[in-house]
C-alpha cells in the first residue's frame, strides 16, 4: 500500500500533539473529523495508547484510512468510520473531545455549522470541541501568508475560504459551545478550544 502522505500534518502534528496532549484526560475518548491521511490519529494514540481515538472523513477516503490504521498493529490504535458532515450518519456519542485539523477552510460554511452542532450533540458535558488551522480575526488576517491562502481557496471554490474567529464564536454560543482558549502555534496557524456548556 503507498501511504496518503500530508507534509503540512507532518510538520504539525508534534505542536498540535503538545498542546491537545494537555487537554485530554487519561482515557479519552475523540471523535476526529476530517482525519485525511491518518498522520494526526496515528502520531496522538502512539503518544497516547489510552486514547479511544475514532477517526472519520469522507467515504471515498475510508479505504486509505483503514490501511493507516491497520498498519498500526494488531489491534489497531485507532478505529475508522466514514462521516459525511450533511448527511445524519454521526457515529454514536458521547465524546469527550471532537478533533478537527485544517478542515474549516475547506469545507462549505454551512458544513462548518453542521460540525459545531453536531459536535454540540455528541460531546459530554464539558467536552471539548478542539480545531486546528489558518483562521482571521474580524475580518483581518495574521500573516499576508494566510491571505494569499484564502484568496487562492475562494478562487479555486467561492465556498471555501479561512473563517472568521468573530463568527466562529457566534456559531459556537449558538450551540452551547463558547471558545474556551485561542492558542497561536506556528506557521500562523491557532488552536480553538470550544466547551460545552
Amino acid at each position: 500500500m503507498t501511504r496518503p502522505f500530508s507534509p503540512a500534518s507532518e510538520r504539525n502534528k508534534q505542536p498540535i500533539f503538545r498542546v491537545v496532549d494537555t487537554l485530554l484526560t487519561e482515557g479519552a475518548r475523540v471523535l476526529e473529523i476530517g482525519a485525511g491521511t491518518g498522520q494526526h490519529a496515528e502520531f496522538f494514540t502512539l503518544k497516547r495508547p489510552d486514547l479511544d481515538w475514532l477517526a472519520t472523513d469522507v467515504g471515498a477516503r475510508i479505504a486509505d484510512l483503514e490501511g493507516v490504521a491497520d498498519a498500526t498493529g494488531s489491534p489497531p490504535r485507532f478505529r475508522v468510520e466514514p462521516l459525511e458532515l450533511g448527511q445524519d450518519d454521526w457515529p454514536g456519542g458521547p465524546f469527550d473531545a471532537v478533533f478537527t485539523a485544517n478542515t474549516l477552510h475547506i469545507m462549505p460554511w454551512p458544513n462548518t455549522a453542521r460540525l459545531i452542532e453536531g459536535a454540540s450533540r455528541l460531546l459530554s458535558p464539558a467536552g471539548l470541541l478542539i480545531c486546528y488551522g489558518p483562521f482571521k480575526a474580524q475580518g483581518r488576517h495574521n500573516a499576508d501568508s494566510n491571505f494569499e491562502f484564502d484568496q487562492s481557496l475562494r478562487a479555486r471554490d467561492p465556498l471555501m475560504g479561512i473563517r472568521d474567529l468573530v463568527e466562529l464564536r457566534r456559531l459556537g454560543e449558538q450551540f452551547a459551545l463558547p471558545v474556551r482558549s485561542e492558542i497561536s502555534l506556528p506557521a500562523n496557524n491557532r488552536l480553538i478550544v470550544f466547551r460545552k456548556c
